[in-house]
């Protein structure tokens, strides 16, 4: 798949609430996530399977999502970025939102970092 197939299909999963899904079938087995803080969880994850806990534990901890929503993507040579936002309750907590910009690396086919700014 070329660069702007993947985001494309990133955009289409994750506009349908299908952020774990996308990470099955796009990102790469040695893929790196890095978060611009460690509010739910460490800044740097490697591996899928790691990345893959680290969705998940993000989701167990929201009590209610109210809405998401991502931006069609940009892409530039073999990476792409998106914006994303929240608005959800995390457990046991306030109402909040939250805005991303998702920057991506694409590598033989897969995604092989993504960075949360």
């Amino acid at each position: 798949m070329t660069t702007t197939e993947i985001a494309k299909k990133l955009v289409g999963y994750c506009s349908q609430g299908k952020g774990i899904e996308c990470q099955d079938e796009l990102f790469a087995n040695n893929v790196k996530s890095i978060e611009a803080k460690p509010m739910f969880g460490p800044i740097l994850v490697e591996g899928k399977a790691n990345v893959k806990a680290k969705a998940l534990k993000f989701i167990d901890g929201v009590q209610e999502f109210h809405g998401m929503a991502v931006s069609d993507p940009i892409v530039a040579g073999d990476a792409f970025a998106v914006t994303m936002s929240f608005d959800f309750t995390p457990k046991g907590g306030q109402r909040m939102k939250l805005e991303e910009v998702c920057a991506y690396q694409v590598e033989d086919g897969k995604i092989t970092v993504e960075q949360f700014f």
